[in-house]
Parts: structure tokens; C-alpha cells; sequence
């Protein structure tokens, strides 16, 4: 075809006819960012993490478009300073945010993570636990039922635009429940608490709060679709009790069947008492029949979990925004479910220490990386990808890189704490070195996890280790002084 010839005239119609756009309209629009947060959720209970017993297709899938790390570490290894930690951008011993409490007195008028998307035009929101929050007590009640913020725990009004508790029934549901730990004789009725407690309930997912999460997460979807937005999802299930509607029970049935990790005689002989965990089979009085029935209770809820992770996500495809939205799946800490007789978390053992971590972003490809991150860093990291300024003050680090380029490094090792037991982790490619007491006197563990991925060796009594172990000392010491040093004064 012959092209026409471009007279003044053709050309001032070509201009008539070409849109103007302003200079927002030329930019893509801004990410949305999803974050879905499992409560006590352990990498070894996901299929995409290797597990072979305990399906979950709806986190495989966001993973299957992601990128799945396999060395990522909490900061404290127990919901609340994990949580209060990730949120603000500073390590717990920056702020001294050790235990449940919130960290806006500590951090001032400085901008959490989502309050940074919040004052850069976000609609921000939450669906129940974020923040810390007890669970089961504060579930029942919708909140934590304990403070003062309308049953909100340790939650940040400053962060959100909205937010929303979704209480549920928790150990009191209906159903045939046993209570597992400490209940040797079997006399002991359900109770509450943070105790091992095993429900098969009645009626369906929406009888309990993760079910009403999901469905309270899909209508935000649904209603701030044409807005940007933060939505942080939070799960509280696998946390005890181990509650979950009948159906998702039966692939873990009869217990019976379930194959608990292998038991090593004189596995404790060579760590610390400070490095034996606060729950163990012992000392929760549980036979095997009873280890089998709690694995099996957490990986029903684990899938019930799961099935309400797939509800969101089906929200987001039906709203037409999984193009336009990056996708967090992650937990506040690990979780031991019978490695070296441990159970729960608190631990800085690989169990406890390590959590699950898939950031979907769109138009990257899918990968694993296999690199040391922290949860610290997803606030500088998802600020980034979304055009955000990153406040230098934070001290996460941004890892976007990885997402193109897995086999890039930003760290030599991860931090984590276990403030209850005045624990630290530094962690590295090859060795995992725990120090209880500043000053290390309530003992030491150095593994080498290459020889020994388990980690059932202690070396850090071997004469051929012991430069090792003073070099971890001084890198420790180094460590807690940068992150205290960080100015949090007005």
C-alpha cells in the first residue's frame, strides 16, 4: 500500500487526533501489594518447600510465579518482635521491642511499612493478625481482648487506612477435641491457651477466622480495586490450637501413619540447657500417638490455611489484578514439629529461625534463590520495586535484585534473636553459630551445616574450631553494637 503523502495539513490532523495523556496517565500504574502471612508456619510443611504429605497447591502456585527463597531468616523467633521488627525496619534490639508490645513508642513519628505506602497515597489496610496479636485469646474475642485499642493487641492505628479482626471459636469449637500436651492420662478437658490442642471441628471455613479473613480480604480486593493498595492478609493458622474443619483432617488420617523426624540418642548431650527448647516431647508429656496426632492437627491446619490463601488469590484474578500486584507469602518465624524431640518455636535452630518466603513480582520470571535474606528486608525491598523512596534509616536491606538475578548476594549472614532465652543467631552460608548471654555465658553452639544439615553436632567445644568461635564473638559483639547505634531519637 502506498503510504500517503504527509501535507501540513494530514500532519496537523495526526496531532488533532493524538491523545494527551498527563503525566501520571504515562507512567504504569503503581504495584499493589499483597502480603499473606501464616502464623508459627514451618517451610517443612509446604509442598512447594519439598514436603510430600502435606499438600499446598494455592502457595505453590504464588511460588510457581515467584521467587521462593530458601534461606530466609525472621529476626525473633516468637510473634511479636518478629512481627514488630519487620514492620518498623529495625532489629529488636534497636528499638528493645523484645517481647508483645507495639513499636510506635520507640519509633516515634517514623513511617512502619506500610505507613510509608500509606503517606505515599496507598490505601492501606489489614485483615486480622498483623501486628501481634494472642492467639487463641485474642481470636475469640476478635482482638486481643486485653488492651486498650478496641481489642486490636499490639497493633498500629497509624499504619492503616483500615483494619479488620476476624474472631472465631478457637479451642472452644465444636467438634472432638483432645488436648495433647501435659495431659498424659488423657483427663485433662480442651483448653485454651498456648497449649497443644488438637480440634476436628464442625461446619465449615467459615466458621473460623481464617475463613473470615479470606472473604473479608476478597471484598478489600474487590472495593480498592481501581485504587493502590496494601493489604496485609494475616493467617493465624498453623498456630495452636490446631483447629481446622474435619475435611482437612482426613489425608493425615489415621496419625498413626504419619512419620515423625528420627530421635537420636544423646542428641542434647553437647548443647546448652539454654539451647533446649521451651517445648519438648518430654517435658510436654507427649508419647508418640500424641506426636503424631499434633503433626497431623498442624498440617490440617496448614492446609486449611492453604485453602484460604487460594480464596485471595481467586480475588485477585477476578478483580483482573494479578498483573498489576506483587504477592508476599511468608511467616513470622519457623516452627519445630519434632526436630531433636522440639516442638513450636523460640528456637534459633534452622526449624525456628528460618521461615518460608515468596515474593511474586509481575514480569519477572520465576526462580529460587537460594542467597541469606531477612524478613527486615522486604520494607526496603517492596518499597523499591514500587517506585518508593527507601527511608535510609531502616535497616533492612533491599534484595529487588534477587528477583532478577538469584544468585546475587547482599548478605554474608542473617540476624535473629530468641529474647527469652538471651539468644543469638548468626547465620551463614556454611556455619550456624548461637550464642545465649551477651557474653556468652550460658553457652554456645557452632554447626556446620554443610556436614551436618541437621544440625546435631555442636562444635563449638572442638579445639580445631575455636578461632571460629571467636570470630563469631567479635562479629556478634559488632553486630548487636550497629544495630543499637542506629539513632532513634527525635
Amino acid at each position: 500500500m502506498q503510504r500517503p503523502d504527509c501535507t501540513p495539513l494530514v500532519l496537523l490532523l495526526c496531532v488533532l487526533s493524538t491523545p494527551i495523556y498527563s503525566d501520571e496517565q504515562q507512567h504504569d500504574p503503581k504495584f499493589n501489594v499483597l502480603f499473606i502471612i501464616s502464623d508459627d508456619l514451618t517451610a517443612n510443611a509446604l509442598s512447594c518447600y519439598g514436603n510430600t504429605v502435606c499438600q499446598t497447591p494455592n502457595v505453590d502456585a504464588i511460588a510457581a510465579r515467584g521467587t521462593r527463597f530458601t534461606r530466609a531468616y525472621c529476626q525473633g523467633t516468637y510473634c511479636g518482635p518478629s512481627r514488630a521488627s519487620m514492620l518498623s525496619g529495625y532489629y529488636p534490639h534497636a528499638t528493645g521491642v523484645l517481647g508483645y508490645k507495639s513499636p510506635r513508642p520507640q519509633i516515634g513519628d517514623r513511617a512502619t511499612w506500610p505507613q510509608h505506602f500509606k503517606n505515599n497515597g496507598y490505601y492501606t489496610a489489614r485483615v486480622s493478625k498483623i501486628y501481634h496479636m494472642g492467639v487463641p485469646g485474642g481470636i475469640e474475642y476478635g482482638g486481643d481482648g486485653r488492651d486498650h485499642d478496641g481489642g486490636n493487641g499490639a497493633d498500629d492505628a497509624a499504619s492503616w487506612t483500615e483494619r479488620f479482626n476476624s474472631p472465631g471459636p478457637e479451642w472452644k469449637a465444636a467438634g472432638d477435641g483432645e488436648t495433647l500436651e501435659s495431659n498424659p492420662d488423657g483427663a485433662k478437658p480442651v483448653v485454651g491457651g498456648n497449649t497443644f490442642v488438637v480440634v476436628e471441628a464442625d461446619g465449615d471455613d467459615l466458621v473460623h477466622s481464617d475463613g473470615k479473613t479470606a472473604v473479608k480480604a476478597a471484598e478489600l480486593i474487590t472495593q480498592h480495586k481501581n485504587e493502590p493498595f496494601w493489604l496485609g492478609v494475616g493467617f493465624v493458622r498453623p498456630h495452636v490450637p490446631f483447629v481446622a474443619p474435619r475435611p482437612y483432617f482426613k489425608p493425615f488420617l489415621p496419625y498413626s501413619s504419619l512419620t515423625l523426624p528420627p530421635k537420636i540418642p544423646g542428641d542434647w548431650d553437647d548443647i546448652p540447657s539454654a539451647g533446649i527448647n521451651y517445648k519438648t516431647s518430654v517435658n510436654m508429656q507427649m508419647d508418640v500417638r500424641r506426636q503424631k496426632k499434633a503433626l497431623g492437627g498442624y498440617y490440617a491446619c496448614v492446609s486449611y490455611m492453604d485453602a484460604q490463601v487460594g480464596k485471595v488469590m481467586q480475588a485477585l484474578k477476578d478483580a483482573e489484578l494479578e498483573d498489576r500486584t506483587i504477592v508476599i507469602f511468608t511467616s513470622d518465624h519457623g516452627y519445630h514439629l519434632g526436630e531433636h524431640d522440639f516442638w513450636a518455636k523460640v528456637s534459633l535452630r534452622d526449624e525456628s529461625a528460618g521461615v518460608p518466603l515468596i515474593i511474586s513480582v509481575p514480569g519477572k520470571k520465576p526462580a529460587i534463590c537460594r542467597s541469606l535474606v531477612e524478613l527486615l528486608d522486604l520494607y526496603p525491598t517492596i518499597s523499591h520495586l514500587c517506585g518508593l523512596d527507601i527511608p535510609e534509616r531502616i535497616q533492612g536491606r533491599d534484595i529487588s535484585r534477587m528477583l532478577d538475578d538469584p544468585t546475587h548476594t547482599v548478605r554474608e549472614s542473617a540476624f535473629s534473636v530468641a529474647p527469652a532465652r538471651k539468644g543469638f543467631l548468626l547465620r551463614e552460608d556454611r556455619w550456624a553459630y548461637i550464642q545465649y548471654e551477651e557474653d556468652a555465658s550460658a553457652g554456645i553452639e557452632l554447626f556446620d551445616t554443610e556436614a551436618d544439615p541437621e544440625q546435631y553436632d555442636n562444635l563449638a567445644d572442638d579445639p580445631t574450631h575455636a578461632a571460629l568461635v571467636e570470630r563469631f564473638k567479635r562479629q556478634l559483639a559488632d553486630k548487636l553494637r550497629a544495630v543499637r547505634d542506629n539513632d532513634l531519637t527525635l
